[in-house]
Protein backbone atom coordinates (compact mmCIF):
# COMPACT_ATOMS: atom_id res chain seq x y z
CA UNK A 1 0.00 0.00 0.00
CA UNK A 2 1.40 3.22 -0.71
CA UNK A 3 2.26 5.79 1.24
CA UNK A 4 -0.53 8.79 2.46
CA UNK A 5 0.40 12.08 2.15
CA UNK A 6 -1.48 15.77 2.67
CA UNK A 7 -2.95 16.85 -0.51
CA UNK A 8 -0.94 20.13 -0.21
CA UNK A 9 2.55 17.84 -0.31
CA UNK A 10 1.15 15.55 -3.13
CA UNK A 11 0.13 18.82 -5.59
CA UNK A 12 3.86 20.59 -4.64
CA UNK A 13 5.84 17.22 -5.40
CA UNK A 14 3.42 17.15 -8.86
CA UNK A 15 4.55 20.66 -9.88
CA UNK A 16 8.26 19.98 -9.13
CA UNK A 17 8.43 16.31 -10.98
CA UNK A 18 6.66 17.96 -13.91
CA UNK A 19 9.52 20.69 -14.45
CA UNK A 20 8.27 24.09 -12.69
CA UNK A 21 11.15 26.13 -12.50
CA UNK A 22 10.94 28.78 -10.24
CA UNK A 23 8.03 30.09 -7.02
CA UNK A 24 7.50 33.47 -6.46
CA UNK A 25 5.29 34.52 -3.45
CA UNK A 26 4.05 35.75 -0.50
CA UNK A 27 2.97 33.15 2.11
CA UNK A 28 0.43 33.10 4.60
CA UNK A 29 -1.53 30.32 6.51
CA UNK A 30 -3.32 29.26 3.46
CA UNK A 31 -0.55 28.63 1.02
CA UNK A 32 2.33 27.73 3.97
CA UNK A 33 2.65 23.86 3.15
CA UNK A 34 2.17 24.16 -0.40
CA UNK A 35 5.07 26.41 -0.85
CA UNK A 36 7.28 24.76 1.68
CA UNK A 37 6.81 21.46 -0.54
CA UNK A 38 8.11 22.78 -3.66
CA UNK A 39 11.13 24.28 -2.21
CA UNK A 40 11.67 21.24 -0.02
CA UNK A 41 11.25 19.51 -3.48
CA UNK A 42 14.29 22.14 -4.46
CA UNK A 43 12.54 24.54 -6.60
CA UNK A 44 13.71 28.08 -5.82
CA UNK A 45 11.33 29.97 -3.84
CA UNK A 46 11.48 34.27 -3.99
CA UNK A 47 9.50 35.86 -1.28
CA UNK A 48 8.32 38.91 -3.20
CA UNK A 49 6.64 42.18 -0.63
CA UNK A 50 3.33 41.71 -2.48
CA UNK A 51 1.51 39.11 -4.16
CA UNK A 52 1.20 41.96 -7.42
CA UNK A 53 4.87 41.64 -7.65
CA UNK A 54 4.95 37.97 -7.37
CA UNK A 55 2.77 37.61 -9.88
CA UNK A 56 4.83 39.99 -12.53
CA UNK A 57 8.21 37.97 -11.25
CA UNK A 58 6.80 34.48 -12.65
CA UNK A 59 5.56 36.23 -15.81
CA UNK A 60 8.40 37.88 -16.90
CA UNK A 61 10.43 34.15 -15.61
CA UNK A 62 8.61 32.22 -17.39
CA UNK A 63 9.00 34.13 -20.45
CA UNK A 64 12.62 35.33 -20.46
CA UNK A 65 13.58 31.21 -19.19
CA UNK A 66 11.56 28.86 -21.22
CA UNK A 67 10.29 27.06 -17.99
CA UNK A 68 6.93 27.22 -16.16
CA UNK A 69 7.01 29.66 -13.31
CA UNK A 70 4.69 29.70 -10.55
CA UNK A 71 3.24 32.28 -8.58
CA UNK A 72 1.91 31.42 -4.72
CA UNK A 73 -0.92 33.28 -3.16
CA UNK A 74 -3.38 32.82 0.12
CA UNK A 75 -6.59 32.59 -0.53
CA UNK A 76 -9.23 35.74 -1.56
CA UNK A 77 -7.19 38.92 -1.08
CA UNK A 78 -3.84 37.59 -1.70
CA UNK A 79 -5.00 36.50 -5.18
CA UNK A 80 -6.90 39.91 -5.30
CA UNK A 81 -3.77 41.49 -4.89
CA UNK A 82 -1.93 39.51 -7.21
CA UNK A 83 -4.86 40.34 -9.96
CA UNK A 84 -3.43 42.79 -12.19
CA UNK A 85 0.21 40.71 -12.81
CA UNK A 86 -2.07 37.71 -13.26
CA UNK A 87 -4.02 39.77 -16.30
CA UNK A 88 -1.08 40.92 -17.73
CA UNK A 89 0.48 37.62 -17.77
CA UNK A 90 -2.95 35.84 -19.08
CA UNK A 91 -3.58 38.57 -21.76
CA UNK A 92 0.21 37.68 -23.17
CA UNK A 93 -0.75 34.01 -22.99
CA UNK A 94 2.47 33.57 -20.54
CA UNK A 95 2.08 29.36 -19.22
CA UNK A 96 2.21 30.22 -16.25
CA UNK A 97 0.32 28.70 -12.77
CA UNK A 98 -0.95 31.02 -9.82
CA UNK A 99 -1.38 28.81 -7.39
CA UNK A 100 -3.58 30.09 -4.87
CA UNK A 101 -5.32 28.98 -1.56
CA UNK A 102 -9.07 29.00 -1.51
CA UNK A 103 -11.57 28.80 1.41
CA UNK A 104 -13.40 25.52 2.37
CA UNK A 105 -16.95 25.01 0.40
CA UNK A 106 -18.42 24.92 3.80
CA UNK A 107 -17.33 28.48 4.60
CA UNK A 108 -19.62 30.52 3.56
CA UNK A 109 -19.13 33.12 5.99
CA UNK A 110 -15.43 33.59 5.80
CA UNK A 111 -14.14 37.01 4.76
CA UNK A 112 -11.57 35.02 2.69
CA UNK A 113 -14.43 34.07 0.34
CA UNK A 114 -14.79 35.40 -3.44
CA UNK A 115 -15.17 33.67 -6.45
CA UNK A 116 -11.38 33.18 -7.80
CA UNK A 117 -12.76 30.87 -10.65
CA UNK A 118 -14.91 34.14 -11.93
CA UNK A 119 -11.63 36.59 -10.57
CA UNK A 120 -9.58 34.33 -12.93
CA UNK A 121 -11.80 34.29 -16.09
CA UNK A 122 -13.03 37.80 -15.37
CA UNK A 123 -8.77 38.31 -16.60
CA UNK A 124 -8.60 36.11 -19.30
CA UNK A 125 -6.80 33.09 -17.69
CA UNK A 126 -8.04 29.39 -16.99
CA UNK A 127 -9.85 28.60 -13.93
CA UNK A 128 -8.62 24.87 -12.34
CA UNK A 129 -9.19 23.55 -8.73
CA UNK A 130 -8.24 20.49 -7.04
CA UNK A 131 -11.27 18.90 -6.69
CA UNK A 132 -11.08 15.96 -4.10
CA UNK A 133 -7.78 14.32 -2.78
CA UNK A 134 -8.44 11.25 -5.19
CA UNK A 135 -8.35 13.49 -7.97
CA UNK A 136 -5.19 16.39 -6.55
CA UNK A 137 -2.37 14.75 -9.18
CA UNK A 138 -4.72 14.38 -11.79
CA UNK A 139 -6.16 17.83 -11.24
CA UNK A 140 -2.49 18.86 -11.36
CA UNK A 141 -1.24 17.69 -14.49
CA UNK A 142 -4.22 19.08 -16.06
CA UNK A 143 -3.77 22.53 -15.16
CA UNK A 144 0.00 21.79 -16.22
CA UNK A 145 -0.64 20.85 -19.20
CA UNK A 146 -3.64 23.62 -20.16
CA UNK A 147 -0.32 26.40 -19.42
CA UNK A 148 2.26 24.17 -21.62
CA UNK A 149 0.08 23.03 -24.16
CA UNK A 150 -2.02 25.94 -24.73
CA UNK A 151 0.01 28.65 -23.21
CA UNK A 152 -2.51 30.10 -20.94
CA UNK A 153 -2.15 31.43 -17.64
CA UNK A 154 -3.94 28.80 -15.35
CA UNK A 155 -5.34 29.40 -11.78
CA UNK A 156 -5.23 26.59 -9.72
CA UNK A 157 -6.88 27.11 -6.24
CA UNK A 158 -6.41 24.42 -3.39
CA UNK A 159 -9.16 24.15 -0.82
CA UNK A 160 -8.38 24.38 2.61
CA UNK A 161 -10.13 21.31 3.31
CA UNK A 162 -8.90 19.40 0.75
CA UNK A 163 -5.77 20.86 0.90
CA UNK A 164 -5.36 19.02 4.98
CA UNK A 165 -6.82 15.49 3.27
CA UNK A 166 -4.46 12.75 2.55
CA UNK A 167 -4.30 10.38 -0.30
CA UNK A 168 -1.72 7.94 -1.95
CA UNK A 169 1.73 9.35 -3.11
CA UNK A 170 1.61 8.31 -7.03
CA UNK A 171 3.11 11.37 -7.95
CA UNK A 172 5.84 9.22 -10.00
CA UNK A 173 3.67 8.59 -12.29
CA UNK A 174 2.79 11.72 -13.77
CA UNK A 175 3.78 13.03 -17.22
CA UNK A 176 2.90 15.19 -19.60
CA UNK A 177 2.95 14.76 -23.07
CA UNK A 178 5.18 17.16 -25.31
CA UNK A 179 2.63 19.21 -27.63
CA UNK A 180 3.11 18.46 -31.02
CA UNK A 181 3.77 21.41 -33.38
CA UNK A 182 0.81 22.52 -36.12
CA UNK A 183 2.03 21.95 -39.57
CA UNK A 184 0.84 24.14 -42.21
CA UNK A 185 -1.68 22.51 -44.49
CA UNK A 186 0.23 22.56 -47.97
CA UNK A 187 -2.60 23.94 -50.19
CA UNK A 188 -2.31 26.98 -47.39
CA UNK A 189 1.97 26.79 -48.11
CA UNK A 190 1.26 26.99 -51.69
CA UNK A 191 -0.49 30.33 -51.42
CA UNK A 192 1.82 31.96 -49.49
CA UNK A 193 4.41 31.21 -51.57
CA UNK A 194 2.42 32.90 -54.61
CA UNK A 195 2.26 36.09 -52.77
CA UNK A 196 5.74 35.90 -51.77
CA UNK A 197 6.91 34.97 -55.03
CA UNK A 198 4.34 38.16 -56.49
CA UNK A 199 5.45 40.84 -54.22
CA UNK A 200 8.21 43.71 -55.00
CA UNK A 201 8.75 44.72 -51.24
CA UNK A 202 7.81 41.96 -49.00
CA UNK A 203 8.67 42.52 -45.36
CA UNK A 204 8.68 39.93 -43.02
CA UNK A 205 7.39 40.90 -39.20
CA UNK A 206 8.02 38.07 -35.88
CA UNK A 207 6.06 38.39 -32.62
CA UNK A 208 6.68 36.10 -29.41
CA UNK A 209 5.09 33.39 -31.82
CA UNK A 210 7.95 33.78 -34.28
CA UNK A 211 10.98 33.62 -31.49
CA UNK A 212 11.70 29.79 -31.67
CA UNK A 213 11.74 30.23 -35.78
CA UNK A 214 14.54 32.52 -36.39
CA UNK A 215 16.74 30.60 -38.88
CA UNK A 216 13.90 29.47 -40.70
CA UNK A 217 11.87 32.69 -41.04
CA UNK A 218 15.59 34.53 -41.77
CA UNK A 219 16.34 31.51 -44.67
CA UNK A 220 12.47 32.28 -46.33
CA UNK A 221 13.48 36.15 -46.02
CA UNK A 222 16.96 35.44 -47.85
CA UNK A 223 15.50 33.58 -50.78
CA UNK A 224 12.27 35.37 -51.18
CA UNK A 225 14.46 39.05 -50.64
CA UNK A 226 12.19 40.31 -47.84
CA UNK A 227 13.70 42.60 -45.07
CA UNK A 228 12.29 41.72 -41.63
CA UNK A 229 11.15 43.21 -38.79
CA UNK A 230 9.74 42.05 -34.60
CA UNK A 231 6.66 43.25 -32.47
CA UNK A 232 8.09 45.27 -29.36
CA UNK A 233 8.08 41.57 -27.54
CA UNK A 234 10.02 39.94 -30.14
CA UNK A 235 12.86 42.67 -30.29
CA UNK A 236 16.21 41.28 -31.07
CA UNK A 237 15.01 37.89 -32.95
CA UNK A 238 16.85 39.31 -36.28
CA UNK A 239 19.89 40.62 -34.96
CA UNK A 240 23.11 40.21 -36.92
CA UNK A 241 21.02 40.45 -40.22
CA UNK A 242 21.67 42.95 -42.62
CA UNK A 243 18.34 43.92 -43.20
CA UNK A 244 16.99 43.82 -40.12
CA UNK A 245 14.64 46.97 -39.66
CA UNK A 246 14.26 46.29 -35.87
CA UNK A 247 10.80 47.00 -34.02
CA UNK A 248 7.57 47.58 -35.97
CA UNK A 249 5.29 50.14 -34.49
CA UNK A 250 5.08 52.92 -32.13
CA UNK A 251 9.21 52.90 -31.50
CA UNK A 252 10.09 52.30 -35.23
CA UNK A 253 12.16 55.14 -36.43
CA UNK A 254 11.37 57.23 -39.33
CA UNK A 255 13.61 54.99 -41.42
CA UNK A 256 12.05 51.40 -40.15
CA UNK A 257 8.66 53.01 -40.55
CA UNK A 258 9.16 54.48 -44.26
CA UNK A 259 10.34 50.96 -45.38
CA UNK A 260 7.25 48.94 -43.78
CA UNK A 261 4.50 51.72 -45.04
CA UNK A 262 6.42 50.96 -48.45
CA UNK A 263 6.04 47.21 -48.72
CA UNK A 264 3.83 45.72 -50.91
CA UNK A 265 3.62 42.38 -49.06
CA UNK A 266 3.73 42.30 -44.84
CA UNK A 267 3.49 38.36 -43.86
CA UNK A 268 3.12 38.09 -40.07
CA UNK A 269 5.01 34.95 -37.99
CA UNK A 270 3.34 34.67 -34.42
CA UNK A 271 2.62 38.13 -34.74
CA UNK A 272 -0.73 39.83 -33.56
CA UNK A 273 -0.80 42.61 -36.23
CA UNK A 274 -2.33 45.16 -33.33
CA UNK A 275 -2.69 48.37 -33.40
CA UNK A 276 1.03 48.82 -31.59
CA UNK A 277 2.32 47.25 -34.42
CA UNK A 278 0.82 48.33 -37.36
CA UNK A 279 0.12 51.87 -35.79
CA UNK A 280 -3.21 51.55 -36.41
CA UNK A 281 -3.12 50.18 -39.49
CA UNK A 282 -1.19 53.69 -40.44
CA UNK A 283 1.74 51.03 -41.55
CA UNK A 284 -0.04 49.30 -43.95
CA UNK A 285 -0.54 50.92 -47.03
CA UNK A 286 -3.40 51.03 -49.62
CA UNK A 287 -3.03 48.30 -51.88
CA UNK A 288 -0.76 46.03 -49.71
CA UNK A 289 -1.67 42.42 -48.84
CA UNK A 290 -1.19 41.29 -45.60
CA UNK A 291 -0.78 37.25 -44.41
CA UNK A 292 -1.11 36.02 -40.91
CA UNK A 293 0.91 32.84 -39.37
CA UNK A 294 -0.12 31.53 -36.22
CA UNK A 295 -1.00 28.34 -34.87
CA UNK A 296 -4.46 29.46 -32.91
CA UNK A 297 -7.06 29.87 -35.87
CA UNK A 298 -8.98 32.24 -34.16
CA UNK A 299 -5.43 34.94 -34.13
CA UNK A 300 -5.76 35.07 -37.90
CA UNK A 301 -7.32 38.62 -38.57
CA UNK A 302 -8.40 39.23 -35.11
CA UNK A 303 -6.79 42.64 -35.12
CA UNK A 304 -6.96 43.53 -38.71
CA UNK A 305 -8.33 42.17 -42.26
CA UNK A 306 -5.88 40.06 -44.08
CA UNK A 307 -5.18 38.72 -47.87
CA UNK A 308 -4.38 35.24 -46.24
CA UNK A 309 -4.03 33.56 -42.95
CA UNK A 310 -2.73 30.24 -42.50
CA UNK A 311 -2.50 28.03 -39.44
CA UNK A 312 0.87 26.39 -38.64
CA UNK A 313 3.89 26.93 -36.81
CA UNK A 314 6.19 29.84 -37.60
CA UNK A 315 9.38 27.36 -37.94
CA UNK A 316 7.60 24.68 -39.59
CA UNK A 317 5.53 27.14 -42.13
CA UNK A 318 8.88 29.02 -42.97
CA UNK A 319 10.43 25.70 -44.02
CA UNK A 320 8.40 24.22 -46.07
CA UNK A 321 7.17 27.82 -47.44
CA UNK A 322 10.82 28.19 -48.46
CA UNK A 323 11.34 24.34 -49.98
CA UNK A 324 7.75 25.43 -52.09
CA UNK A 325 9.56 28.75 -53.07
CA UNK A 326 12.86 27.18 -54.54
CA UNK A 327 11.17 24.58 -56.30
CA UNK A 328 9.97 27.02 -58.64
CA UNK A 329 12.48 29.75 -57.74
CA UNK A 330 16.05 28.36 -56.99
CA UNK A 331 18.05 31.53 -56.27
CA UNK A 332 17.53 33.59 -54.44
CA UNK A 333 16.05 37.13 -55.33
CA UNK A 334 17.38 40.56 -54.22
CA UNK A 335 13.86 42.48 -54.50
CA UNK A 336 13.74 44.41 -50.92
CA UNK A 337 17.01 43.00 -49.63
CA UNK A 338 19.25 45.49 -51.80
CA UNK A 339 23.04 46.67 -50.45
CA UNK A 340 21.57 50.61 -50.40
CA UNK A 341 18.75 49.60 -48.02
CA UNK A 342 21.04 47.68 -46.02
CA UNK A 343 22.96 50.57 -45.78
CA UNK A 344 20.36 52.97 -44.74
CA UNK A 345 18.75 50.26 -42.24
CA UNK A 346 22.38 50.64 -40.73
CA UNK A 347 22.51 54.01 -40.54
CA UNK A 348 18.59 54.86 -39.41
CA UNK A 349 16.81 51.91 -38.37
CA UNK A 350 18.01 52.38 -34.29
CA UNK A 351 16.42 56.08 -33.01
CA UNK A 352 19.96 56.24 -31.10
CA UNK A 353 21.50 56.81 -34.62
CA UNK A 354 18.65 59.41 -35.51
CA UNK A 355 20.39 62.85 -35.12
CA UNK A 356 17.60 65.14 -32.52
CA UNK A 357 17.84 68.50 -31.09
CA UNK A 358 19.61 67.98 -27.15
CA UNK A 359 16.75 69.09 -25.23
CA UNK A 360 18.74 69.77 -21.45
CA UNK A 361 19.14 72.51 -19.51
CA UNK A 362 21.37 73.09 -16.76
CA UNK A 363 18.76 70.99 -14.28
CA UNK A 364 17.64 68.27 -16.67
CA UNK A 365 18.82 65.75 -19.21
CA UNK A 366 17.10 65.10 -22.18
CA UNK A 367 15.87 61.32 -21.83
CA UNK A 368 17.33 60.12 -25.68
CA UNK A 369 20.54 61.73 -24.61
CA UNK A 370 20.68 59.92 -21.10
CA UNK A 371 19.71 56.66 -22.71
CA UNK A 372 22.04 56.78 -25.58
CA UNK A 373 25.02 57.26 -23.30
CA UNK A 374 23.94 54.55 -20.42
CA UNK A 375 23.79 51.95 -24.22
CA UNK A 376 26.98 53.22 -24.32
CA UNK A 377 28.57 52.47 -20.62
CA UNK A 378 26.48 49.48 -19.25
CA UNK A 379 27.46 45.91 -20.61
CA UNK A 380 25.75 44.62 -23.87
CA UNK A 381 24.92 41.11 -22.47
CA UNK A 382 22.15 42.48 -20.58
CA UNK A 383 18.46 42.18 -20.63
CA UNK A 384 16.19 44.97 -20.59
CA UNK A 385 12.76 45.32 -19.05
CA UNK A 386 10.39 48.58 -19.53
CA UNK A 387 7.28 49.65 -17.56
CA UNK A 388 4.50 51.79 -19.22
CA UNK A 389 4.38 55.05 -19.80
CA UNK A 390 5.38 58.35 -21.68
CA UNK A 391 9.16 57.76 -21.12
CA UNK A 392 8.99 53.46 -22.30
CA UNK A 393 10.55 53.95 -26.19
CA UNK A 394 13.47 55.71 -25.15
CA UNK A 395 15.01 52.13 -23.32
CA UNK A 396 12.94 50.32 -25.72
CA UNK A 397 14.53 51.75 -28.45
CA UNK A 398 17.64 53.35 -27.33
CA UNK A 399 18.71 50.39 -25.14
CA UNK A 400 20.41 47.26 -27.64
CA UNK A 401 19.66 43.77 -26.44
CA UNK A 402 21.91 41.02 -27.55
CA UNK A 403 18.95 39.09 -28.54
CA UNK A 404 15.19 37.97 -28.08
CA UNK A 405 15.72 37.06 -25.08
CA UNK A 406 17.31 40.19 -23.98
CA UNK A 407 13.65 41.92 -23.71
CA UNK A 408 11.30 41.54 -21.41
CA UNK A 409 8.00 43.48 -22.41
CA UNK A 410 4.87 42.91 -20.26
CA UNK A 411 3.32 45.69 -21.58
CA UNK A 412 -0.06 43.59 -22.97
CA UNK A 413 -2.68 45.16 -19.97
CA UNK A 414 -1.12 48.33 -20.13
CA UNK A 415 -0.71 48.80 -16.42
CA UNK A 416 1.91 50.92 -15.24
CA UNK A 417 4.30 49.67 -12.01
CA UNK A 418 5.07 46.06 -13.32
CA UNK A 419 8.74 46.83 -14.79
CA UNK A 420 10.63 46.20 -11.41
CA UNK A 421 9.17 43.38 -10.74
CA UNK A 422 9.70 42.33 -14.35
CA UNK A 423 13.28 43.34 -14.13
CA UNK A 424 13.76 40.68 -11.08
CA UNK A 425 11.75 37.80 -12.65
CA UNK A 426 13.84 38.42 -16.02
CA UNK A 427 17.15 38.49 -13.87
CA UNK A 428 16.36 35.47 -11.85
CA UNK A 429 15.54 33.69 -15.35
CA UNK A 430 18.76 34.99 -17.26
CA UNK A 431 21.32 35.24 -13.95
CA UNK A 432 24.59 35.91 -16.79
CA UNK A 433 23.01 38.96 -17.89
CA UNK A 434 22.86 42.42 -16.65
CA UNK A 435 19.55 43.39 -15.84
CA UNK A 436 18.46 46.69 -16.95
CA UNK A 437 14.89 48.26 -15.80
CA UNK A 438 13.53 51.69 -17.53
CA UNK A 439 10.88 53.39 -15.75
CA UNK A 440 8.82 56.04 -15.13
CA UNK A 441 8.48 58.28 -11.77
CA UNK A 442 5.10 57.16 -11.31
CA UNK A 443 5.51 53.45 -11.74
CA UNK A 444 8.53 52.97 -10.09
CA UNK A 445 7.22 54.59 -7.22
CA UNK A 446 4.12 52.23 -7.45
CA UNK A 447 6.25 49.10 -7.25
CA UNK A 448 9.04 50.25 -4.89
CA UNK A 449 8.35 48.03 -2.18
CA UNK A 450 9.97 45.25 -4.34
CA UNK A 451 13.05 46.88 -4.40
CA UNK A 452 13.85 45.52 -1.12
CA UNK A 453 13.45 42.18 -2.90
CA UNK A 454 16.00 43.11 -5.34
CA UNK A 455 18.52 44.17 -2.55
CA UNK A 456 17.53 41.35 -0.73
CA UNK A 457 18.37 39.12 -3.83
CA UNK A 458 21.67 40.81 -3.92
CA UNK A 459 20.65 41.90 -7.99
CA UNK A 460 23.26 43.78 -9.41
CA UNK A 461 19.78 44.98 -11.36
CA UNK A 462 20.36 48.70 -13.24
CA UNK A 463 16.94 51.10 -12.71
CA UNK A 464 16.92 54.17 -14.90
CA UNK A 465 14.04 56.36 -13.22
CA UNK A 466 13.05 58.68 -16.12
CA UNK A 467 11.76 61.30 -13.58
CA UNK A 468 9.75 64.28 -14.71
CA UNK A 469 7.96 64.35 -11.16
CA UNK A 470 4.50 63.79 -13.22
CA UNK A 471 2.10 61.22 -14.82
CA UNK A 472 3.77 62.26 -18.11
CA UNK A 473 0.99 60.10 -20.97
CA UNK A 474 -1.47 62.16 -19.03
CA UNK A 475 0.47 65.67 -18.71
CA UNK A 476 1.33 65.83 -22.77
CA UNK A 477 -1.00 63.95 -24.23
CA UNK A 478 -4.38 64.22 -22.30
CA UNK A 479 -4.18 67.79 -21.28
CA UNK A 480 -3.37 69.16 -25.33
CA UNK A 481 -6.64 67.56 -25.53
CA UNK A 482 -8.17 69.49 -23.15
CA UNK A 483 -6.55 72.90 -21.99
CA UNK A 484 -8.99 73.99 -19.50
CA UNK A 485 -8.09 71.05 -17.10
CA UNK A 486 -6.42 71.23 -13.66
CA UNK A 487 -3.30 69.40 -14.19
CA UNK A 488 -2.97 69.20 -10.13
CA UNK A 489 -4.29 65.38 -10.46
CA UNK A 490 -1.37 64.64 -12.60
CA UNK A 491 1.58 66.20 -11.24
CA UNK A 492 3.39 66.10 -8.17
CA UNK A 493 6.26 67.77 -5.58
CA UNK A 494 9.66 66.78 -6.64
CA UNK A 495 10.84 63.82 -5.53
CA UNK A 496 14.30 62.36 -4.49
CA UNK A 497 14.14 58.78 -5.95
CA UNK A 498 17.98 57.99 -4.87
CA UNK A 499 17.44 58.73 -1.59
CA UNK A 500 14.84 56.71 -1.25
CA UNK A 501 16.30 53.60 -2.98
CA UNK A 502 19.51 54.47 -0.68
CA UNK A 503 17.03 53.55 2.16
CA UNK A 504 16.31 50.20 0.64
CA UNK A 505 19.50 48.76 0.66
CA UNK A 506 20.38 49.89 -3.09
CA UNK A 507 22.99 52.71 -4.58
CA UNK A 508 21.21 55.54 -5.81
CA UNK A 509 22.51 57.87 -7.92
CA UNK A 510 21.24 61.47 -9.13
CA UNK A 511 21.39 62.57 -12.62
CA UNK A 512 20.60 66.20 -14.03
CA UNK A 513 23.06 66.58 -16.62
CA UNK A 514 25.74 64.07 -18.96
CA UNK A 515 28.73 64.83 -16.52
CA UNK A 516 26.59 63.44 -13.58
CA UNK A 517 26.67 59.73 -15.49
CA UNK A 518 30.43 59.05 -14.40
CA UNK A 519 29.01 58.64 -10.77
CA UNK A 520 27.42 55.10 -12.55
CA UNK A 521 31.14 54.15 -13.74
CA UNK A 522 32.18 52.61 -10.50
CA UNK A 523 29.13 50.65 -9.63
CA UNK A 524 29.45 49.12 -13.14
CA UNK A 525 33.31 48.56 -12.70
CA UNK A 526 32.01 46.44 -9.38
CA UNK A 527 30.09 44.68 -11.43
CA UNK A 528 32.39 43.96 -14.35
CA UNK A 529 34.88 42.48 -11.91
CA UNK A 530 32.13 40.02 -10.39
CA UNK A 531 31.89 42.12 -7.02
CA UNK A 532 28.71 43.95 -7.30
CA UNK A 533 25.79 42.76 -5.06
CA UNK A 534 23.20 45.73 -4.72
CA UNK A 535 20.73 46.99 -7.24
CA UNK A 536 21.48 50.89 -9.04
CA UNK A 537 18.88 53.54 -8.78
CA UNK A 538 19.38 56.19 -11.31
CA UNK A 539 17.39 59.00 -10.27
CA UNK A 540 17.24 60.68 -13.78
CA UNK A 541 15.49 64.74 -13.72
CA UNK A 542 14.65 64.31 -17.28
CA UNK A 543 13.56 67.61 -19.73
CA UNK A 544 10.48 67.47 -21.28
CA UNK A 545 10.44 66.52 -24.90
CA UNK A 546 6.55 67.65 -25.45
CA UNK A 547 5.01 63.92 -24.85
CA UNK A 548 6.41 60.77 -27.19
CA UNK A 549 4.63 60.71 -30.64
CA UNK A 550 4.25 56.73 -29.89
CA UNK A 551 1.61 57.84 -27.31
CA UNK A 552 0.53 60.66 -29.09
CA UNK A 553 -0.12 58.39 -32.13
CA UNK A 554 -2.01 55.54 -30.02
CA UNK A 555 -3.94 58.16 -28.25
CA UNK A 556 -5.67 59.37 -31.13
CA UNK A 557 -6.33 55.58 -32.30
CA UNK A 558 -8.13 55.33 -29.15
Amino acid sequence: MREQVLVSALVGRTLAKLGVGHVFGVVGSGNFDVTGTLMAEGIPFTAARHEGGAATMADAYTRMSGKVGVVTTHQGCGLSNAITGIGEAAKSRTPMIVLTADTQAAAIRSNFKIDQDALARSVGAIAERIHSPATAIADTVRAFRTAVNERRTVVLSLPLDIQSGTAADEVGAAVVPQPLKVRPDAGAVQQLVSRIAAAERPVFVAGRGGRGAREEILALAHHAGALVATSAVASGLFNGDTHNLGISGGFSSPATAEFISGADLIVGWGCALNMWTMRHGRLISAGTKVVQIDVEDSALGANRPITLGVLGDSALTAGDALAALAGSQPEPVEKYRTEANALAIKQGSRWRDVETEDLSTATSIDPRVLTRELDSMLPAERIVAVDSGNFMGYPSQYLAVPDEFGFCFTQAFQAIGLGLYTAIGAALAQPHRLPVLGAGDGGFLMGISELETAARLKLPLVCIVYNDAAYGAEVHHFAGQHPEQDLSSVVFPETDIAAIARGFGAEGVTVQTVADLEAVRPWIAAYEAGTQDRPLVIDAKIASDGGSWWLAEAFQGH
